[in-house]
């Protein structure tokens, strides 16, 4: 039999940057292998949290997940607290009968057989609500997953629900039960107890500890959610296959992960930018200019982020450490800031320490504390004398420029505030040259309390600047030597050294000049 011809579809496929992916109307990363790992652990059985910041494709993910149980025989209701009244939590008779309606609704939709027997408005109680569960579970394996869980964590309904779960888990040899509960929001559902204590809706009864959750029963989730270089080369070639651009998959899929670190809403949105703004400029710079685009445009992302660090301030003070005093923070899971700081995705683990989740979030930060800074002074006057010409930056006037306008107006200030903000100084008054033309990349990996390497992204050219403060000759010789071996592993010839010197007997002025090491020209400037 000849197959049959495949009809186009009335719409061509596009990137999805909002809700849900669908394989037959978005182009999507394989997380063929993030889904096998879920059903591994569902099949032993475990309950667990899949708290990731938003946009990072939790509920497409489920609804994969839940196709590939139904494929494997096993009945899977997922449910969604998106939008659900308030009377659904006002009483557990409610709250009872509801749930198990909501299980009914969408295993009809699937076409279970029996779906219509999960529905009975007489269950008026956990502990009938628990034996009605087991015997609809009886000699079947069920899986349970609610959707949008953040919406009910403060309400103490459900907390008594987790509380049936857990009973019924701990029972589970003896009385039938759901197979697996799978609860997925942003914030980590083990604290809700401890969120309803502080908040005064939970009491705690005689001889109950304080840190005992309901949801203790649940492993730690460890399935790496981000896109990995060859997750997000899956998509594209999905894409290249439609559109035959004659991309370098590999390497725009490696530039489409070191700005994104994986976060799935970044890397769509900008191969959506590209798709649709830049004229399918499928090559690196292409991808440098979607990140230029993107990170001067406002969405909802954005908009939680600065939301959250006003919430925050704990928060936003360690990501100010961080971002702009190069401060190493160790990754302590007690620590809850960290946390909550990992739980946005503003911070992620790198070995024992926490860096910023991505450069996209590192960029957009830096403008904001430079914003929220309002450093008077350091602003240049005229931005067009000479270091903006022709449409290009020079990085060699701009720094000699601010060398000056950095002696005259700082050099009196003590050296602790020096030290805490010349990073901040420079950035601040590179970012005026830089608005809506290019942008400024902080390399993490290098980043600590004495060297920071910057590269700035300006139409088609790239400058790499690294910022060090005077430690005396030796150093300043490894400075040379660190510089060019960055110079040499980004294929650069040229670079830039600013050094800020604090020294008491420090010189009257800046130093500025041209110097040759090892076949690499590096513009060594000295701001006193």
């Amino acid at each position: 039999m000849l197959p049959v011809p495949q009809q186009p579809l009335p719409y061509p496929r596009e990137f999805c940057t909002t809700g849900l992916c669908i394989p037959s109307r978005n182009y999507m990363v394989d997380t063929g292998a993030k889904i096998d790992s879920i059903l591994e652990l569902i099949e032993q059985g475990k309950y667990f949290t899949i708290n990731r910041a938003r946009q990072y494709g939790k509920t497409t993910t489920l609804r994969l997940l839940e196709q590939a149980l139904l494929a494997k025989g096993t009945i899977a209701a997922r449910i969604s607290f998106e939008g659900i009244d308030d009377e659904f939590f006002e009483t557990s008779e409610a709250f009872c009968s509801s749930i198990l309606d909501q299980i009914a609704t969408v295993l009809e939709r699937k076409s279970i057989p029996n779906a219509e027997a999960w529905r009975n408005d007489s269950i008026d109680s956990f502990k009938s609500l628990a034996a009605y569960i087991a015997l609809m579970c009886q000699n079947k394996k069920v899986v349970l997953i609610i959707d949008e869980v953040d919406k009910t964590s403060n309400n103490f309904i459900f907390l008594k629900f987790l509380g049936m779960l857990r009973e019924s888990y701990l029972r589970r040899d003896d009385v039938p039960t759901f197979q697996s509960v799978i609860l997925a929001g942003v914030y980590d559902i083990k604290n809700v107890k401890i969120k309803l204590i502080n908040s005064g809706q939970y009491q705690l009864q005689d001889g109950e500890k304080r840190i005992n959750s309901p949801w203790n029963i649940a492993i730690d989730f460890k399935v790496d959610m981000s896109f990995s270089t060859l997750e997000i080369a899956t998509m594209l070639n999905e894409y290249e296959a439609d559109y035959h651009t004659g991309m370098d998959i590999e390497s725009i899929s490696k530039e489409l992960r070191y700005y994104t670190n994986g976060y799935p809403f970044l890397v769509s949105k900008l191969c959506l930018i590209i798709h649709e703004d830049l004229e399918k400029d499928w090559t690196v710079s292409g991808v440098q200019n979607a990140v230029k685009e993107l990170i001067y445009s406002t969405n909802t992302l954005f908009d939680d982020l600065s939301k959250n660090l006003q919430s925050y301030p704990e928060l936003k003070q360690i990501m100010y450490d961080i971002i702009i005093d190069g401060k190493v923070f160790d990754y302590n899971s007690m620590n809850t800031i960290i946390e909550l700081g990992l739980t946005f995705g503003f911070l992620m683990r790198k070995g024992n320490f926490v860096i910023v989740g991505n450069k996209i979030f590192e960029t957009i930060l830096y403008n904001y504390f430079i914003q929220m800074e309002q450093i008077k002074g350091i602003l240049p006057e005229d931005i067009s004398s000479g270091v903006l010409e022709d449409g290009k930056l020079n990085m060699r006037l701009c720094l000699e420029k601010f060398a000056q306008h950095y002696y005259e107006l700082y050099s009196s200030q003590n050296e602790k505030f020096l030290e805490k903000e010349c990073r901040l100084l420079f950035l601040t008054y590179l970012k005026p040259f830089l608005n809506g033309k290019g942008f400024a990349v902080v390399e993490s990996e290098t980043r600590n309390s004495e060297r920071t390497d910057i590269l700035v992204l300006f139409g088609k050219e790239q400058f790499i600047v690294e910022l060090k403060i005077w430690r005396g000759d030796n150093a300043h010789e490894k400075a040379y030597r660190q510089l060019a071996g960055y110079l040499e592993s980004k294929a650069k010839d040229t670079g830039y050294l600013l050094t800020f010197d604090f020294r008491k007997n420090r010189s009257d002025s800046f130093s500025a000049e041209w110097v040759d090491y090892e076949n690499k020209r590096i513009f060594d400037v000295v701001a006193v």
